[in-house]
C-alpha cells in the first residue's frame, strides 16, 4: 500500500472480531497460513528473470524452457511463466498490487536500498506503516514489488482488536545511514514473500472469499480495503479496490499474476476442504487445493 492516511480500526463481524493483542514473537512464516511461491506471466522472460535477480536479489533455483524458478538458497518465491504473446494486464483489472519481500532485519533493507540505489532503479515510494517500514517499486512489465522488514510483533498497537497500521514518509536517508559496511550479496537467508496485495472488483465478496472461506483474519481495514493476516500477523494479504472498484471476472491469458501459493498445515488444510463446494473439491488432492476468487485470480492452498 501507499496511499497515505491511518487505518481504521474498529469491530467486525465474524472472523475479525476475535479478541487480540500485543503478542511477542508473531512472525509472517511462523503462522498457520503463509504465502509461499507467487508465479507471474511474463512477455520477456529474459528481462524480468535478469530484473529480480539483479535487482531485487533472488537467485535461480529452477529453470526450463519457458520458465524461471527464483529464490533464497532452495527455497522458491517467485516462478516465471513465458508467453511472448500474452496481452499486457489492465492497470485496472483485477489480480496484482504488488508482491512483498519480506527481508529478515532493518540492516537488511537498508542493505538492499543503497544496492537499488547503486543500480539507479526507480522508487515508486517508501512507507513506514507503524509495524513495518516499506520500498515499493515495479518489474518491468509493471508488476508492483514492495521490499520491506518488520518490526517485532510486541511493538504492533492494537485498538478494539484491530491492528493499528498507518503510512507515514519513511526517510530513506536515516534508513541508509544505518548501514556501516556495505554488505549485500543477494537477498539473505530467511527472506520470503511476506503478504501479497491484491486488486479485486469489491471489497465484500473478497472478504467472504478470503476471510470465511479461506480462514483468513480480517486484522484491519482501510477505505477500499481490507488486510488479512494469520495467526496474528498484520497481513498475509491484502485486497483493494483502488483501481479496480467493479472490475470483471479476469481475461485469460494476461501478463501478471498467474497464482498465490498458500501453505498451511494439515489441519487447517482439512478445515479448509471442509467448507469447499462439491465442484471445488473435486480438483482438490491430499495436500493441493487449486482455486479461484471471484474474479478469477488463481491461489493454490498446498500442505507440506
Amino acid at each position: 500500500m501507499t496511499t497515505s492516511g491511518t487505518f481504521l480500526a474498529g469491530s467486525l463481524a465474524g472472523r475479525s472480531s476475535q479478541a487480540r493483542s500485543t503478542t511477542p514473537g508473531v512472525t509472517s512464516a511462523g503462522s498457520p497460513m503463509r504465502i509461499g511461491t507467487v508465479a507471474l506471466t511474463v512477455r520477456d522472460l529474459d528481462t524480468v528473470s535478469r530484473f529480480y535477480q539483479q535487482v531485487i536479489g533472488l537467485a535461480p533455483v529452477e529453470t526450463g524452457p519457458g520458465l524461471a524458478r527464483l529464490g533464497v538458497g532452495e527455497t522458491v518465491l517467485l516462478e516465471l511463466r513465458h508467453d511472448p504473446a500474452a496481452p499486457l494486464a489492465s492497470p485496472r483489472a483485477a489480480g496484482l498490487f504488488h508482491t512483498a519481500f519480506l527481508l529478515p532485519t532493518r540492516a537488511d533493507l537498508a542493505q538492499w536500498l543503497l544496492h537499488a540505489a547503486e543500480q539507479r532503479v526507480p522508487l515508486q515510494g517508501a512507507s513506514d506503516h507503524l509495524v513495518s517500514e516499506a520500498i515499493y517499486l515495479a518489474d518491468p512489465e509493471g508488476n508492483g514489488i514492495e521490499v520491506y522488514w518488520d518490526r517485532p510483533s510486541e511493538t504492533w498497537a492494537w485498538r478494539d482488536g484491530m491492528v493499528e497500521m498507518s503510512t507515514l514518509a519513511l526517510d530513506l536517508n536515516s534508513l541508509a545511514a544505518t548501514v556501516k559496511t556495505r554488505d549485500w550479496h543477494g537477498l539473505p537467508a530467511g527472506s520470503l514473500i511476506g503478504h501479497v496485495h491484491l486488486q479485486v472488483g469489491a471489497l465484500e465478496p473478497s472478504d467472504r472469499f478470503y476471510a470465511d472461506l479461506l480462514g483468513f483474519d480480517v486484522m484491519t481495514r482501510y477505505p477500499g480495503a481490507t488486510f488479512l493476516g494469520s495467526g496474528g500477523y498484520h497481513h498475509h494479504l491484502g485486497t483493494n479496490i483502488w483501481n479496480s472498484r467493479g472490475a470483471p471476472v479476469r481475461s485469460e491469458p494476461t501478463t501478471g499474476l498467474a497464482d498465490v501459493e498458500i501453505v498451511t498445515d494439515a489441519g487447517t488444510f482439512e478445515s479448509l476442504r471442509s467448507r469447499l463446494s462439491p465442484e471445488q473439491v473435486a480438483e482438490a488432492t491430499s495436500t493441493r487445493l487449486p482455486l479461484r476468487d471471484p474474479w478469477g485470480t488463481s491461489i493454490t492452498v498446498m500442505t507440506r
